[in-house]
């Protein structure tokens, strides 16, 4: 569980270690690095923006990849617990019609759990040992030296000076801290024009299955977890302004065919009444690494979910990092962190290409368009569609066998 803690009182944890870290953002990829390090036998200070370290509430389908983490956590069991395999995957016609349906299993089982969480689970989850964090805390300003980095913190208004060796920037897709790194430099952005709201529904009796339909003008997703469903209606800016209950009578008007999921998932959307609105925009950092700080999660690079594999690359880098800084002392930090972007920013931006990808598919809209697309998905099966996910599953990466 988050354990509120002062800044003051985990520096002092930390004034002992022989890598002093400071850990930038308390979401996803920050939470994990620092329960690694922790693990480990390290104290790293985490910080957080926030001042209740809350978590929006949506739904994430986590890849295999962050088993590794979730083994070193010793949380595997756990997350199990709190999550749901996703074994089926079923996609529909502009119109709501069944277009195609796939195993899950068959594609990925070897690699390990393809399984589906609520955020604020997960979180619970890389927790469950205790984690310390500075709420209401951010980072005003980094200067480096030849023997480490001077953090300045603010929380409520009060300036703290921390001496570390290494900070990890990991404060999201709009990070306040990533120009430490980039500098003046332009961080790539892909703006979709599409975003769309997250709601809840109940638990059905098909809680191994994840469906979506690919509308002409909109996008509607079913996402099981534990105990519920997580629902995402999206389509262009232009239309969603209208509000939620406009814009489902928009997507009312183009399906023929409704299934009893869906329906519900329509009639949540319309009646909440201040559900999350996420933006289908990502982020590409121009560099990952400078002399002692270091990118981590959405600052480095941050995805659309279209792929559903954005928190499971961020959790897996979080891991490659910790497993690095477990064999790094001060004199060597520089030196490490440059290995660490070079081994992984090929694949974490993979990745991302192929998220950019399916949403230049996904978000179209136009009858014609939704034709042609129908045409090429009835054709090409997931496993062909995740051809690039399983190559990445593949080819794992071993931090022990990363030069320095």
């Amino acid at each position: 569980m988050i354990e509120p803690t002062s800044v003051e009182a985990q520096y002092e944890r930390a004034a002992g270690d022989d890598l002093r870290t400071l850990v930038v953002g308390a979401g996803i990829a920050g939470i994990t690095v620092a329960q690694l390090l922790r693990a480990a036998g390290r104290h790293p200070i985490l910080v957080e923006r926030s001042n209740d370290g809350g978590h929006e509430g949506y739904m994430l389908a986590l890849m295999p990849m962050v088993d590794a983490a979730l083994d070193d956590l010793a949380v595997h069991e756990p997350y199990r617990a709190a999550s749901t395999p996703l074994t089926r995957y079923a996609v529909r016609d502009h119109k709501g019609r069944p277009l195609r349906e796939d195993s899950m299993t068959g594609i990925l089982a070897r690699f390990g759990d393809y399984r589906g969480i609520g955020r604020g689970e997960l979180v619970d989850v890389l927790t469950a040992h205790g984690c310390p964090v500075a709420l209401d805390t951010t980072v005003s300003g980094l200067t480096e030296s030849p023997d480490g980095v001077r953090a300045t913190v603010v929380t409520d208004g009060r300036k703290s000076a921390l001496d570390v060796d290494l900070v990890i920037v990991a404060d999201g897709l709009h990070s306040t801290t990533r120009a430490a790194v980039v500098g003046d430099r332009p961080v790539q952005a892909v703006d979709t024009g599409w975003g769309g709201w997250v709601v809840w529904i109940a638990a059905d009796g098909a809680m191994d299955l994840a469906e979506e339909i690919w509308g002409d003008g909109f996008f509607l997703g079913a996402y099981p977890v534990a105990d519920r469903i997580g629902v995402f209606l999206g389509g262009a800016d232009t239309e969603t302004a209208a509000g939620p209950a406009a814009f489902v009578e928009r997507v009312r008007a183009g399906l023929r065919t409704v299934g009893p999921r869906h329906e519900r998932a329509l009639a949540a959307v319309a009646a909440a009444t201040d559900p999350y609105y996420w933006p289908m925009t990502d982020r590409r950092s121009p560099a990952w690494t400078r002399g002692r700080v270091v990118l981590l999660g959405d600052a480095a690079a941050g995805f659309m979910p279209t792929a559903g594999i954005g928190a499971g690359m961020a959790m897996e880098s979080a891991w490659v990092l910790a497993r690095l800084l477990r064999r790094t002392s001060r004199e060597s930090v520089e030196a490490v962190l440059r290995a660490y972007e070079r081994a992984q920013r090929p694949r974490i931006e993979a990745a991302q290409d192929n998220s950019r990808a399916l949403a230049r598919m996904m978000f179209r809209r136009g009858r014609l368009l939704a034709v042609a697309r129908e045409l090429a998905v009835r054709l090409v099966s997931v496993r062909m569609a995740l051809r690039p996910i399983r190559r990445l599953l593949e080819s794992r990466p071993d931090p022990d066998s990363i030069p320095a």
